[in-house]
């Protein structure tokens, strides 16, 4: 017999009652449907867990609730927020906490008094699995906050030089990562590429064309290294005459032939000891050379011009190359065991028509540079004039756009730069300007992607989980408990979930 509305519980008639009602009912509702929940009084002691969040307790190192329950929050959740929700009495809605538990979603919320006061705090765990339903948004995250740390590197990295002694000799990176600027997905490949490599001790081969960045990435992964407290040495082998290759690379004795110095001379190799030897263009070492090249990497060790003794070296070997290294190899003009002994990890720097989404980034860091060797405004770029940059082909890559930026800076009037300008220069170096890239291209598209995440991030959390959602359900012909099982929840926050999807 249905209920009728005379006999249907009431609300309370007063506001008060209203909200200790809808406080209860959503205390309630959170402690069934999150994946956990615990209080901490205004000191940031833990006063009570759910049994959901007991399931975590053993990866924390607790045996028991009651090892848990009175001792500080701090002390038992690494990484937890929760101190500056009680100190400034501000609820985080949607945060991520990564500790030896796993990675949470979590909200933290105050807890007031009938003064207003806060007097603790609750923690609810929203997601336990987010590497699975969560998976577009952590991985945006993760890059996102790689690019951050690499920015804070950098910067902490140019206040220490700024405040160096200048002309101290030493030989260090200067670049990071962050000093590679994209976010295509070209780009981040690279920068992911070069990050592994950085982790390891192996030699490392730079493949790509001219201009393409090779040698900021060869300081990047030097920098990111376990050797970056060590030298970074580089030296430019198309630089350098052939005759006086090996005296650069090995040194030279004291009094080793007429002219040479009483006291000797350190090659590139006594140099970069304990760091890294970057050596750029290595497709264009004469095959002389390449054989000591070969036999020093396998032996550790050289021998310097004039000298008989052997003298031993720790370096990490980073290469770079713009030419066809493996052509080289079947034509005879580069050693095959030389080639195979650098070629371990090779890394292949996109061309810049390859990512020309990054462009308008890279026009705004080069603005920013000439303006600030020059100490005038950066330049502006009008759409038309930033539509025919995205469309060539930029044989000379990025540091052809570098010239071409820096020719319309100094001789434009104005800070605005058009689209006839820019063909202008073009023109005169020899170049016939390509078409511009329309507003549909994928430069667009690709901004218009990127303005998708520029929402409410709870509005995001929901719309990916849902989307995750349906996905195994589909995958599993509907079935819930395949379907749960699948996205790491349970059956009852999976039900929840669908009968309330917001």
């Amino acid at each position: 017999m249905p209920l009728l509305i005379d006999d249907a519980p009431a609300l309370p008639l007063d506001a008060q009652g209203i909200l200790e009602l809808a406080a209860r009912s959503m205390f309630h509702l959170f402690s069934s449907v999150s994946q956990g929940m615990f209080l901490v009084d205004l000191s940031g002691r833990i006063v009570w867990v759910n049994e959901g969040y007991q399931r975590f307790l053993p990866d924390l190192g607790f045996s028991s609730v009651d090892q848990f329950v009175g001792r500080m929050v701090e002390e038992v959740i690494p990484n937890t927020g929760m101190r500056r929700v009680l100190e400034t009495g501000n609820p985080v809605l949607i945060d991520l906490l990564t500790n030896k538990a796993g990675t949470f979603v979590v909200s933290r919320i105050p807890l007031r008094d009938d003064a207003g006061g806060v007097i603790g705090a609750i923690g609810i765990v929203l997601f336990d699995h987010p590497e699975t339903t969560l998976q577009p948004l952590i991985s945006k995250f993760a890059l996102l906050q790689r690019d951050l740390d690499d920015a804070r590197r950098e910067l902490a990295s140019q206040r220490r030089r700024t405040l160096a002694v200048a002309g101290d000799g030493e030989r260090r990176a200067k670049y990071t990562f962050a000093s590679f600027i994209g976010s295509s997905p070209a780009a981040a490949e690279v920068k992911r590429q070069a990050r592994r490599a950085a982790q390891s001790s192996s030699p490392v081969l730079l493949l790509g064309e001219t201009g393409t960045g090779k040698e900021l990435l060869a300081h990047a992964i030097h920098a990111a290294s376990s050797r970056a407290s060590g030298p970074f040495v580089s030296v430019n082998i198309a630089a350098v005459p052939d005759t006086l290759l090996e005296a650069e690379f090995f040194g030279v004795a004291p009094g080793a032939y007429t002219g040479a110095s009483a006291k000797g001379r350190d090659g590139k190799f006594k140099l970069a000891d304990g760091g890294t030897l970057f050596l750029d263009e290595i497709g264009d070492m004469p095959q002389s050379l390449q054989a000591k090249l070969l036999r020093a990497l396998q032996e550790g060790e050289i021998e310097p011009l004039g000298s008989n003794k052997l003298v031993p070296f720790n370096v990490r070997i980073l290469a770079a190359t713009s030419r066809d290294l493996a052509g080289l190899v079947r034509e005879g003009r580069f050693r095959e065991d030389l080639f195979y002994r650098l070629h371990v990890l090779p890394v292949r720097v996109p061309p810049l028509r390859a990512r020309r989404s990054d462009i308008p980034a890279l026009v705004e860091s080069l603005g920013d540079d000439l303006a600030l060797r020059n100490g005038t405004p950066p330049p502006e770029l009008l759409p038309a004039a930033m539509a025919l940059l995205a469309g060539q082909p930029w044989r000379g890559n990025i540091r052809e756009l570098r010239n071409v930026i820096e020719q319309a800076v100094m001789r434009s009037e104005g800070q605005s730069i058009d689209a006839a300008q820019l063909e202008r220069i073009l023109r005169e170096a020899g170049v016939e300007p390509a078409a511009p890239v329309q507003d549909t291209t994928v430069v667009v598209a690709e901004a218009e992607d990127a303005s998708r995440y520029l929402r409410p991030l709870a509005e995001q959390v929901a719309e990916l989980e849902q989307r995750a959602i349906q996905a195994a359900m589909k995958a599993h012909g509907g079935n819930k408990l395949a379907t749960a099982r699948q996205l790491g929840i349970s059956r009852a926050t999976l039900y929840g979930r669908l009968e309330n999807p917001e």
